[in-house]
C-alpha cells in the first residue's frame, strides 16, 4: 500500500514537505540522543620490534567503557589489525574484540595483554588464528593464556607466542555507594 500523497501545504504540488516525511523527521527529532551505541570498529597497526606497544578505544554513554591492548611482537613488518567495541543497549555489557582481519597473524608475540576499564570480564577467549574465507578460528590452549576480572593475558613460559583474535565480552563495573 503505498504512503498517502497528502501535502502540509494542502496537496496542491507547490513544493510542501509530504506529511510522511514530517512524521519521520519528527520521530527522529524526539528519538533519545545515544540511546542505542552503535559498534565501532577502528584499525590500527600492530608493530613488531619487540618493544611494547598499546592501543585503546572508549564507548558507551561518556565513554563508560575502555578496551585497551598491549603488546610486543616479532619479525616481519607491521599487521592491520582491527578493535571492535560495542556496548548493550543497556549499558550494561559490552564485547570487545581485537583481530587480524586477514586471518592468521604472522608475527611471533612475546606477550600480550587485554584489559577492560568500567567492567568486569564475563567471559573472554584467545586464538591463534582469526576465521577468514572457509577456515574457522582456531582458539589458544586454556594453559596460554589467564583471565582476570579486567584482563586477559598470555601466561609467560606457556604461550606459544602465537596470537590473531582476542574476544572479551564483559558486564559493567557496578559503583559503590
Amino acid at each position: 500500500m503505498a504512503a498517502p500523497s497528502s501535502r502540509v501545504d494542502g496537496g496542491d504540488g507547490g513544493g510542501g514537505v509530504g506529511w510522511w516525511t514530517m512524521l519521520l523527521l519528527a520521530a527522529v527529532a524526539l528519538r533519545p540522543a545515544g540511546a542505542v551505541s552503535e559498534p565501532t570498529t577502528v584499525a590500527f597497526d600492530v608493530r613488531p620490534g619487540g618493544v611494547v606497544h598499546s592501543f585503546s578505544q572508549s564507548v558507551g554513554a561518556g565513554d563508560k567503557f575502555t578496551c585497551m591492548f598491549t603488546y610486543a611482537s616479532q619479525g616481519g613488518t607491521n599487521e592491520q589489525w582491527q578493535m571492535s567495541l560495542g556496548p548493550s543497549e543497556d549499558q550494561q555489557h559490552f564485547t570487545c574484540t581485537i583481530w587480524r582481519p586477514q586471518g592468521k597473524s604472522y608475527l611471533y608475540f612475546t606477550q600480550f595483554k587485554a584489559e577492560v576499564r568500567g567492567a568486569e570480564i564475563e567471559y573472554a577467549m584467545a586464538y591463534s588464528k582469526a576465521a577468514f574465507e572457509r577456515e574457522s578460528d582456531v582458539p589458544l590452549k586454556a594453559e596460554e593464556y589467564e583471565v582476570t576480572k579486567t584482563a586477559v593475558a598470555h601466561r609467560p613460559g606457556a604461550f606459544k607466542a602465537e596470537l590473531s583474535k582476542l574476544v572479551i565480552v564483559a558486564k559493567a563495573a557496578r559503583s559503590e555507594l
